[in-house]
């Protein structure tokens, strides 16, 4: 039953995710959620952020965003950064995945799927035939865990004891 909310891959943030390794591991493209992924709740891109599509970029990938959110918050955050995107994506329905797939115009087994939470885009992206990556969430000092962390806690340590399903694109976090 937790199969489907267990992440291939667990790493500490898009930032230490190897994409050159994906990239000859034969990956096209890579799907990011926003918030708590790429920067905390409702900010904005920052330097970092915008160069780092800009380095996937160089390295011949395919990249957009699917978030939950609504147009204004994901145009406001793309606003210096040019990538498909799909708002309102009702994850972890397979709709939006499947939508975002036909934009980069790439099949599930091509593209890795980035984000924070295990309820929404990690079991989105496994439904939908996407290897997944789970980053850490960013959280800023003072603020409180949901419940929905609560339960990820939960999940994340059966995902630890299950050996099998840990490093399953092949240990892609850099050293």
């Amino acid at each position: 039953m937790f199969k489907k909310l267990f992440p291939y891959e667990y790493v500490k943030s898009v930032f230490s995710v190897d994409f050159e390794k994906l990239r000859a591991l034969g990956f096209r493209a890579a799907v990011f959620d926003i918030d708590n992924t790429l920067v905390f709740q409702d900010e904005d891109a920052t330097k970092e952020v915008e160069e780092f599509f800009e380095k996937l970029h160089a390295l011949g990938f395919k990249t957009a965003v699917l978030s939950n959110n609504g147009e204004e918050r994901v145009r406001r955050f793309l606003k210096n950064i040019d990538v498909p995107y799909v708002c309102k994506a009702y994850k972890p329905f397979k709709r939006g995945y499947r939508k975002v797939l036909s934009l980069l115009g790439v099949k599930g087994e091509e593209c890795v799927f980035v984000g924070d939470q295990l309820f929404t885009d990690i079991l989105g992206a496994n439904r939908s035939g996407v290897p997944s990556i789970l980053v850490s969430y960013i959280k800023k000092d003072g603020a409180k865990p949901q419940l929905r962390r609560k339960l990820e806690e939960r999940v994340l340590k059966k995902y630890k004891k299950g050996a099998e399903f840990h490093n399953r694109l092949g240990g892609i976090e850099k050293q």
